[in-house]
């Protein structure tokens, strides 16, 4: 009797699996254990294993299709069996969707032709490689082409940046992993075009990629009428000298834009490192896989080029004309957040608490520690090791709320709220409770500084568990956040200011900050956040419990 395999819940967030790879097609005989194929769910691919012996008579999804958990994903059953009931009547046995749909094309040819990559596959020439429409963040639907860097007819080397693609979390520049002729742009500066479409074709000047077009046009201007009519941008007719330097023997050492610019950022000697790219070319994963060597010198070297305030940014400028109105179309950065805080707000109930710390002792301590050797924490790598911390004391503020249960999560990652021109994006921690102050410290100037030079990873602002948001730099002492979905709380900080207060019933100067923690009351309580805040208040008027 056949089995019908269903598209698997492989995390507690995925509503779909798209299907990575397929290691068994149709008509294979399969053995339980063995692996049916690769799901690649909202956080990771994942090998997904048959529990079933038999012959694999139907598969549901395409390789690097999509379909909803508990969708028919595949049929196992004995060969020839009738299987029609089990899918609807529309497929026949021991036929895959794919070779249904390829016998109907061939049947009935239309103009409506499909533009996808696996169709086009046996008609692209010789040397051309379509480029898609990069995910690069797990809930990306679509990206926009912020800028080209590149247009028709120019030659492009591996490494470089082909164009800056605005995602719904951030705007990151996008390397080309071949070289050649740019020889299609699909979508114009400004526009968007679904994941995974057709983004660019690259290959040997002059191939005819009509064919591999669903205009038919043999190439495709992705600039402006004004752009075109310039010359290339300094930056790429400098390319060989802004991205090469003389290493320690005199030769000249090759390196991508990106590159360069991420290690700057990172304060990473470029000429310890051996490229991977193009005659041995240091490209943007060489910067990527760079592991430093202590978290002490990586703090130092990351100090360099870090903001102070890791959590300011200037904001876009706007020309202000008297009488005048104007204008800012919304970005996609821009767009997501709004949908994402209006939802957030007006599904969760929020409810706020504020408490005051005095960090009397806490300013002693960090003159203390920061005293040491190749030592310089701020006042918030403070605040995020003590909240990493409580956090551990109190797992139901570490929670996220599904609409049948409470998920207590057994990692606890903050993330850090850092302001860009075009918005805000929360850096991810992870395991910030495991990290000592010089790790926080770090890590915070290293991924707030890369947010402004669109240099994060879309895994690095994936999986909070709790956020922290800061404006006391900005001299403001109290102020509320919308929650961080899907978490639970936020805690949003405010400055250090001297005020008089009451200490052995005598009055006195004090350091004191505001601190005010939302929280979801679906699942943190307000006994449970205000312990929560005692537990955290102790913690910085203490700093020395941190210790215990």
């Amino acid at each position: 009797m056949a089995e019908v395999i269903t598209m698997p819940r492989l995390s507690d967030t995925m509503t779909d699996g798209k299907v990575a790879k397929w290691h068994k097609k149709v008509g294979d005989a399969v053995k339980e254990g063995d692996i049916l194929a690769e799901i690649e769910t909202d956080k990771a691919v994942q090998d997904f294993e048959s529990e079933f012996n038999g012959t694999l008579l139907y598969v549901g999804t395409e390789e690097g299709g999509s379909s909803p958990v508990d969708s028919v994903l595949a049929i196992i059953g004995e060969p020839g069996e009738d299987i029609s009931q089990l899918t609807g009547g529309n497929a026949d046995v021991g036929v895959s969707p794919k070779e249904e749909e390829k016998k109907i094309d061939e049947e009935h040819k239309t103009e409506n032709e499909s533009s996808s990559i696996e169709e086009t596959t046996a008609e692209i020439p010789a040397g051309v490689e379509v480029i898609t429409m990069p995910r690069l963040s797990d809930t990306m639907t679509e990206g926009k082409v912020a800028k080209w860097h590149f247009k028709v007819g120019d030659e492009v080397k591996e490494g470089d940046v082909l164009a800056e693609i605005e995602t719904d979390k951030a705007v990151q520049d996008f390397e080309s992993e071949v070289k050649g002729t740019l020889l299609y742009a699909s979508v114009a500066e400004g526009e968007a075009s679904p994941v995974d479409t057709v983004l660019a074709i690259i290959g040997p000047a002059g191939t005819d990629v009509s064919g591999l077009t669903t205009d038919g046009a043999k190439e495709a201007a992705p600039k402006s009428a004004d752009s075109e009519n310039s010359e290339k941008p300094a930056s790429q007719q400098e390319k060989i000298e802004t991205t090469s330097s003389d290493n320690a023997t005199g030769e000249r050492l090759a390196i991508s834009p990106l590159a360069k610019k991420m290690a700057e950022d990172k304060g990473i000697d470029v000429q310890s490192l051996k490229g991977t790219g193009e005659n041995g070319r240091i490209v943007k994963k060489d910067i990527e896989n760079y592991q430093s060597e202590t978290p002490a010198a990586k703090s130092e070297k990351n100090a360099v080029s870090a903001p102070k305030n890791v959590e300011a940014a200037a904001p876009a400028p706007i020309n202000f004309v008297q009488g005048e109105d104007s204008e800012t179309p919304n970005s996609q950065v821009r767009n997501i957040i709004a949908k994402r805080l209006a939802e957030s707000k007006f599904t969760a109930p929020h409810y706020y608490l504020i408490v005051e710390i005095n960090m009397d002792k806490a300013i002693v301590a960090r003159k203390e520690i920061n005293s040491l050797p190749d030592t310089k924490i701020s006042f918030n790598d403070m605040i995020i090791k003590a909240t990493a911390i409580a956090l551990r004391k109190h797992p139901q503020v570490n929670s996220t709320w599904r609409d049948d249960k409470i998920i207590h999560h057994g990692n606890i990652n903050v993330g850090v709220a850092v302001a860009i021109p075009d918005g805000l994006v929360v850096p991810v921690l992870k395991n910030a409770d495991q990290m000592n102050y010089n790790q926080i410290s770090a890590a915070v100037k290293d991924m707030a500084g890369r947010a402004k030079s669109k240099g994060l990873k879309a895994n690095e602002m994936e999986g909070s568990t709790f956020s922290i948001s800061n404006l006391g730099m900005f001299g403001i002492e109290t102020f509320t956040s919308i929650i961080n979905q899907p978490n639970s709380a936020i805690l949003s900080v405010g400055a250090i200011v001297e005020k008089p207060i009451v200490k052995d019933g005598q009055i006195v100067v004090g350091n004191v900050m505001k601190l005010s923690l939302a929280c979801d009351h679906r699942v943190v309580d307000g006994a449970t956040g205000a312990e929560f805040l005692q537990t955290l208040r102790t913690y910085l008027e203490q700093p020395l419990t941190l210790l215990l």
